[in-house]
């Protein structure tokens, strides 16, 4: 659809990643990346998006009606480049990827788990274990990323936008509340996108002025499965907080205080 509509020349190289939850973002990331390592001279185009149609809900257990109030639609379009002169106009400079997988063990494979209820109505069932798995997950994560990992004093970025694995994993690496502040803002303000999460709140942080040149950000997106896939961006340029984006008509309003957050 995307290269009917642009125009695309034959020569494109499309790739489709689905079902992959919300880690698909960086996954994507992870892909063309190597598509850049093989092809110079050339630039990339991740198209990051939501869409909640398919996993819609109609019954009446209790821990599969949540995805129906938690996801939304959304989307965010991402341009890497491999040109020498592109390196003058980008915003972020790609440091590190790295994906972790701990499917292989049974409860975090079934702590986010499309099945059918006692009614055979099909939906997305959330355990209780999805804070546990998530902090385990970070933790294997963060163990290969090792020497690499970002000092506290810079910005850290969190992709899965439900409030208590936030809070859990706030908790679990002893930040403070601002660090989890552009993740509860999205989840506010746009709901769960999925794997355009980490995008919009990477649009927060520039909004808000809190991204500068020769910061690094840390994003990290959970996923089904379970996966926990992190990217470690460094702004090689001043970063404009007026430029319009899909905060501009209300980053004024925010942040909210935490009583005006449902749980």
């Amino acid at each position: 659809m995307i290269i009917n509509k642009f125009g695309f020349r034959s020569n494109i190289k499309s790739v489709n990643l689905s079902g992959m939850g919300c880690s698909a973002g960086i996954l994507s990331i992870y892909l063309a990346k190597d598509l850049l390592k093989v092809h110079k001279n050339s630039l990339a185009l991740v198209l990051s998006m939501e869409a909640v149609t398919p996993n819609g809900y109609a019954g009446k257990k209790k821990s599969m009606l949540l995805p129906n109030i938690l996801f939304r639609m959304g989307g965010a379009a991402i341009l890497l480049s491999n040109r020498k002169q592109d390196k003058g106009m980008a915003k972020y400079k790609l440091e590190h990827l790295v994906q972790t997988h701990i499917g292989s063990d049974d409860e975090a494979y079934q702590s986010v788990f499309q099945k059918s209820d006692e009614d055979g109505v099909e939906g997305v069932s959330l355990s209780r274990a999805l804070l546990n798995v998530a902090t385990k997950a970070l933790k294997t994560n963060i163990s290969s990323l090792g020497p690499l990992v970002l000092p506290h004093s810079e910005q850290l970025r969190f992709a899965w936008s439900m409030i208590p694995v936030i809070d859990g994993i706030e908790q679990s690496l002893k930040l403070q509340k601002e660090d989890g502040e552009a993740s509860r803002m999205t989840l506010h303000r746009f709901g769960n996108t999925s794997s355009s999460s980490i995008w919009y709140e990477l649009c927060y942080l520039e909004t808000k002025g809190r991204v500068k040149k020769g910061n690094k950000v840390w994003q990290i997106a959970f996923g089904s499965g379970f996966k926990c896939n992190t990217a470690v961006w460094r702004c090689i340029s001043d970063v404009d907080p007026t430029k319009r984006n899909a905060w501009s008509d209300s980053i004024n309003l925010y942040p909210i205080i935490d009583d005006e957050i449902p749980n």
